[in-house]
């Protein structure tokens, strides 16, 4: 075996060693394009540095979009905005620069089943993943169940820190359930230690808030809740059709009473 075999294979074996799998994974190729450019040792090395870079910045997003416990991959890209000219095009582009979170602000879908609010929230919890924030998203009900089921277990504490910790939490389809008073009341103190410390929140619901009263146990905190999250934040009522039934719509499969009852619903909200 002869010196350069040698220095070859101790090459890879240390990159292995350093962790350094970008590169050893693109090494060959990169060495072959150098000489085939004639390139100088610092712009081969220069271009092997940015691969390895890159892989991590993609295994690390890859990492954050699966702890973040999405429903499913979203992105602007794939909204119709043509399909729902309520929402502000500009304003969604405003989100995606993550400013917001600098600032400690929240973001409020309002709109009934099907507009796209929980597609937007997605999109945008995606887009602070691909920055390197964490995201954590969750239906408001099973983020209840949790916090309940943490108390009964002794584990509060430990949940609330985990919530706490997270640079964006999203909570999906608040207000398709009602909350019961010990459900209201640890809602309340999760949105209002994260007020304390300005970490935004993206709240999705089918409600107005002039139903918010009806969704908790006690007018009280509902109130509260509401001053804490409306204090710095963007609100944004999507109106329009739900986009899940619009094939249907179209070939006359839904009847008009329950477009008419959606319709009048969405005008109750706003």
């Amino acid at each position: 075996m002869g010196g350069e075999t040698i220095c070859y294979e101790r090459m890879h074996m240390n990159l292995k060693k350093l962790g350094l799998l970008g590169i050893s994974q693109s090494v060959d190729a990169y060495l072959e394009s150098s000489v085939a450019e004639e390139l100088s040792f610092v712009e081969t090395l220069g271009r092997l540095l940015e691969e390895e870079v890159r892989i991590r910045q993609e295994r690390t997003y890859e990492t954050k979009v699966k702890m973040a416990g999405f429903p499913g991959r979203k992105t602007v890209d794939s909204f119709d905005f043509g399909f729902q000219p309520s929402v502000d095009r500009r304003q969604v582009k405003d989100l995606l620069t993550l400013r917001f979170m600098s600032d400690g602000v929240n973001i409020i879908f309002l709109g009934p089943p099907g507009v796209g609010k929980t597609h937007l929230a997605v999109a945008i919890g995606m887009a602070a993943c691909q920055a390197g924030r964490s995201v954590y998203f969750s239906s408001a009900d099973d983020l209840v169940n949790s916090l309940v089921v943490s108390q009964s277990k002794g584990s509060y504490e430990a949940r609330m820190r985990f919530l706490l910790r997270t640079s964006l939490l999203i909570i999906d389809e608040l207000g398709y359930l009602p909350l019961d008073r010990q459900a209201s009341n640890l809602l309340f103190q999760l949105i209002s230690r994260r007020y304390e410390q300005a970490a935004s929140i993206i709240l999705t619901s089918n409600r107005g808030y002039g139903e918010w009263g009806g969704m908790f146990s006690d007018s009280v905190i509902a109130s509260a809740v509401l001053d804490r999250l409306l204090h710095r934040s963007v609100t944004m009522n999507i109106r329009g059709d739900s986009y899940r039934l619009k094939d249907k719509r179209k070939a006359g499969l839904i009847p008009k009473v329950v477009v008419d009852g959606a319709r009048r619903s969405e005008e109750s909200q706003g």
